[in-house]
């Protein structure tokens, strides 16, 4: 079993700006054949987590469902999902070590995990095994931080950098256990 974060960042940290913004990820955009190394992230996943405000933020975009995988969506408020994501997305309420123990026992081993607090709540219950982390040079100087309170630290190390020919850059990490 392997959960992945993969996400965009300001240089100070932030995954969205002081109103939930974010079309300072459009900055600077990387050429069209530049994908990052996202499609080779979505070819290890199985399934994906994401929060609430995740899927809400995706399903309002002018755009097809973009996932073409399991999307777990995590919420305690949420009753029904959009007509258009049936089969596509399913609600899961529980606590983080549960849902992630019923997703795996689906068959869904390598989980993608998406949306500051779902990121945040996996962190704080010590699983997350990988994180790229794709950093825009730009300073937002508030918003929805990536990285929020743990109980204990977690040893991470950097396995790969790369800097890319729009002066974006990303750090592969992989977990120390």
């Amino acid at each position: 079993m392997t959960n992945k974060v993969f996400i965009a960042t300001s240089l100070d940290g932030y995954i969205a700006g002081k109103n939930n913004e974010l079309d300072w990820l459009e900055v600077d955009p990387a050429p069209e054949s530049m994908d990052m190394g996202y499609q080779a992230h979505v070819d290890s996943i199985d399934a994906l987590v994401m929060g609430k405000n995740t899927m809400e933020l995706i399903a309002a975009m002018d755009i097809d469902w973009p996932y073409d995988k399991p999307v777990f969506v995590l919420s305690r408020t949420l009753k029904a999902l959009p007509k258009k994501l049936s089969g596509k997305v399913f609600l899961v309420n529980d606590d983080i070590k549960s849902i992630e123990q019923a997703i795996n026992k689906q068959g869904y081993k390598n989980l993608y995990i998406d949306g500051g607090l779902t990121i945040q709540s996996f962190l704080n219950e010590d699983l997350i095994d990988e994180m790229v982390i794709t950093t825009i040079p730009i300073l937002l100087g508030g918003g929805l931080s990536l990285f929020g309170a743990l109980a204990s630290s977690l040893d991470f190390r950097c396995i790969e950098a790369k800097t890319f020919t729009n002066g974006v850059s990303q750090n592969h990490y992989k977990r120390c256990r």
